[in-house]
């Protein structure tokens, strides 16, 4: 059983279309005990950490979701809240993967937010990111990044390279928008969902 953490993204839609596509039907749920008997957890989102976190602690799901033990995947905004820190409102995040999140700094040439197509850079071999190969493109839109790290697996450069995909233990994480990556994105749900 998947699970969409409800947790007010406005990408939960597409999401869950992406994963319907691949056989999976995900519900969407902010109830703790169903998150719990999940076998793969979701966090989608979009939008600003500081309002992500905030609604987290509305649910009650904080401790709910640093408890958890099979696969995490965080998508975007869901992707920084599994993170320590967000320069974004200076936000305390999950801090499950020891990551900061820290804003692009606008320069000449380089619009923030980065919008658009981006290839992807394997950093090392994880099996989330099985059958992808070096340079394929995925579709991201964001203000904030994490940096390189021992989480990262995967890169993207945009006046300078950032993680484009993280895991630590069993908590992963896409910057992009994998339901908008056409067949880039669904291979590697497709991997999150067999892992």
């Amino acid at each position: 059983m998947v699970v969409l953490v409800d947790a007010g993204g406005t990408n939960i839609g597409s999401v869950r279309y992406a994963l319907q596509r691949l056989g999976a039907d995900a519900a969407l749920t902010a109830d703790a005990a169903a998150i719990r008997a999940a076998d793969k957890v979701i966090l989608p989102g979009v939008g600003a950490a500081g309002p992500g976190m905030a609604r987290l602690r509305e649910l009650g799901l904080v401790d709910v979701l640093r408890s958890l033990e099979q696969p995490v995947l965080g998508v975007c905004l869901g992707m920084q809240l599994l993170c320590a820190h967000s320069e974004e409102g200076d936000t305390g995040c999950l801090g499950l993967i020891p990551a900061p999140v820290r804003r692009f700094v606008e320069t000449p040439g380089l619009r923030v937010p980065h919008m658009g197509w981006n290839g992807l850079s394997v950093q090392r071999e994880h099996p989330l990111l099985a059958g992808l190969d070096d340079g394929e493109q995925a579709y991201f839109v964001h203000s904030y990044a994490a940096p390189v790290g021992d989480w990262t697996l995967a890169t993207a450069d945009y006046g300078g390279a950032f993680s484009a995909v993280i895991a630590h233990g069993n908590f992963h994480g896409m910057q992009f928008h994998p339901e908008r990556s056409a067949a880039v994105g669904a291979r590697l749900l497709k991997n999150f969902l067999e892992l």
